[in-house]
């Protein structure tokens, strides 16, 4: 099974890796964006796939890292990937402030609260928070990002870039999974009474779930901005959140390759039927209720961990 999938992986990137040689400007540029909403899906698939916290606020700290990179740049010409990290790392404090006293929260509840603070920053982005964010019209001129002295600008060296981030998040993903860290997880999403029962520190956990994935959608806010030279608050509002929600509950909840899966249902697949665009909530909502009633753990749900009785083994994914 696990030669399988490396396969699959293998196949799928080759098919990836030659697609700017027959694509178009336009659908490389579409892929552009499919990586740029997998990176983001994944950083809410630790948070919600991997914890199982009902969160919709995610582009609150996807909008931190934008506009951090998009205040730097234009204000003190630092180049665009240097302020990656720092980006992050905003992002991070940011949900560690706002997480912080609600983390005890659970189910609908903290998805009530999570969808007010992402309306908090799109309205304090809107009215020109201490008078650096533009206001409705948002941070123009933002550089593009440098590599080795050569500008990144056209939609296939954007598409090496944004992709390359794509794999080193899939990597580190995948290395979280079958960690210790990634195990307890798993167990709260579970069942977090028992987790606790078993010396888990719920709280503890859930907030580091949370800074981790607002950390990896603060480095996506920066591929972002540098991508569109321009950003706004409109980029960052609600809809987003909910589309990354879709993403994550279509593919799978914590599982990688049903988050890219859902990822190019809900993001490529609507650009080959572009005539119909009128029609694509409607599309989406018979979607989600078809997927909620008859396969509710997602189109490509993670595979079922099996232990070995050896206690110094790590767990095997079944076949």
């Amino acid at each position: 099974m696990k030669n399988k999938r490396w396969i699959v992986y293998a196949a799928f990137s080759l098919v990836l890796l030659t697609s700017p040689a027959v694509l178009n400007r336009y659908w490389i540029d579409v892929l552009n964006v499919v990586g740029l909403y997998v990176m983001l899906s994944l950083s809410l698939n630790i948070i919600l796939g991997h914890c199982g916290m009902f969160h919709m606020g995610h582009a609150a700290f996807y909008a931190v890292g934008a506009y951090t990179t998009a205040i730097l740049n234009t204000v003190y010409a630092i180049p665009v990937l240097w302020l990656m990290p720092l980006s992050g790392l905003l992002a991070g404090l940011f949900a560690l402030v706002i997480a912080r006293p609600i983390i005890h929260l659970r189910g609908d509840y903290l998805l009530i609260v999570t969808i007010g603070f992402v309306e908090i920053v799109r309205i304090a982005l809107i009215n020109n928070v201490f008078g650096i964010t533009g206001g409705a019209n948002g941070i123009f001129g933002i550089d593009r990002p440098t590599i080795f002295g050569m500008k990144i600008s056209t939609p296939g060296q954007f598409f090496y870039l944004i992709w390359f981030f794509v794999a080193v998040t899939i990597y580190l993903l995948r290395k979280l999974e079958h960690s210790r860290f990634g195990r307890a997880l798993n167990y709260i999403r579970e069942d977090d009474v028992a987790a606790a029962g078993s010396g888990i520190d719920i709280s503890h956990y859930k907030l580091i779930a949370f800074v981790i994935g607002a950390v990896w959608a603060g480095f996506c806010g920066t591929l972002f901005a540098a991508k569109m030279t321009i950003i706004a608050p409109e980029s960052f509002n609600f809809w987003e959140s909910v589309l990354l929600f879709m993403i994550v509950l279509l593919g799978g909840r914590g599982s990688i390759a049903g988050v890219i899966l859902g990822t190019f249902l809900v993001i490529g697949l609507p650009e080959l039927f572009r005539q119909f665009a009128t029609a694509r909530m409607l599309v989406f909502g018979a979607v989600m209720i078809i997927m909620m009633i008859f396969r509710p753990e997602g189109i490509l749900p993670p595979p079922p961990r099996t232990y070995r009785l050896d206690r110094t083994a790590e767990p095997e994914e079944a076949a």
